[in-house]
């Protein structure tokens, strides 16, 4: 019988994610809000919610409500961009710094105990054949969606 391939690859997401939202619980974070924390924390310019929304393919309302926590909590503060007033710019507060060294830790702690059994050949080969698979897909959600944009 031949696996059910997106059923693993869920599977696979969901054990990550489970991992994340454990070690975030300490900070009151989902996994949802650590992703978008650690967005924050690697860009370079101040980022406006239509950044976010445009990495993460996000409806506007998610994510309004995703910062809209995150500043309840005193990890970002909102404030409006002083050279254009009709967008919000969002700035990472000192408890979202710390919380920066945290995301990375868990990353790479579950990137490591994913392929912990795996030799570095197939450590590579995972790899290849997971860019393979996204690029069979389409991708991204935002190619697939421009490419059926031409089809029409």
């Amino acid at each position: 019988m031949q696996p059910h391939y997106g059923h693993l690859v869920r599977i696979l997401h969901w054990c990550t994610d489970q991992v994340m939202t454990s070690a975030l619980e300490a900070q009151e974070l989902t996994a949802a809000q650590g992703h978008i924390m650690g967005y924050l924390s690697r860009q370079e310019q101040t980022p406006c919610p239509r950044d976010i929304e445009e990495a993460f393919h996000l409806s506007h309302p998610t994510v309004s409500g995703l910062l809209s926590r995150l500043e309840q909590k005193g990890f970002i503060q909102l404030y409006t961009d002083p050279n254009d007033r009709r967008c919000k710019r969002i700035q990472l507060l000192s408890k979202g710094l710390q919380c920066r060294d945290t995301m990375y830790q868990i990353i790479r702690e579950n990137e490591e105990r994913m392929v912990q059994d795996f030799t570095p050949e197939e450590k590579e080969q995972f790899a290849a054949l997971l860019q393979r698979s996204i690029a069979n897909m389409g991708g991204s959600p935002c190619q697939r969606q421009k490419q059926e944009e031409t089809r029409i």
